[in-house]
C-alpha cells in the first residue's frame, strides 16, 4: 500500500492550493481516506474523511476545503481555499475501513503547507 502526498507549498493568506493523494496497493472503491493535518507543536488533526458515498469535514475547514475522489486514477484531491495561517501544517492523506471508523490503516508521508499573513 503506498499514499504520496503532492501539491504543498507557501501561500499567502487567501489564497488556495490544491493538494493530491496518489494512492496504490489496495482496492481505492473499497476505502475511505483521510485527510489529517499537524500544525506545530500540536496533535495530528483530522480534518476531512471521503468515501465511495459519503465526504466529511471538520468545522474548521467547512465551507474552505473540498474533497475529490477519482476512482479512475486512485487519486484523492484537498482543494483548499480561503487559506489562513491557522492551517499552516504537514498534510497527510490516510486510509480508513469507513469515514465511521476512527483508525487510519496506512499513511503518506505528508505535504507541508505554509500560510503567511
Amino acid at each position: 500500500v503506498q499514499l504520496v502526498e503532492s501539491g504543498g507549498g507557501l501561500v499567502q493568506a487567501g489564497g488556495s492550493l490544491r493538494l493530491s493523494c496518489a494512492t496504490s496497493g489496495f482496492n481505492f472503491d473499497d476505502y475511505a481516506i483521510g485527510w489529517v493535518r499537524q500544525a506545530p507543536g500540536k496533535e495530528r488533526e483530522g480534518i476531512t474523511c471521503s468515501s465511495r458515498n459519503n465526504t466529511l469535514y471538520t468545522d474548521a475547514v467547512k465551507g474552505r476545503f473540498t474533497v475529490s475522489r477519482d476512482s479512475a486514477k486512485n487519486m484523492v484531491y484537498l482543494q483548499m481555499d480561503d487559506l489562513r495561517a491557522a492551517d499552516t501544517a504537514v498534510y497527510y492523506c490516510a486510509t480508513r475501513a469507513t469515514c465511521r471508523t476512527p483508525l487510519y490503516l496506512y499513511w503518506g508521508r505528508g505535504t507541508q503547507v505554509t500560510v503567511s499573513s
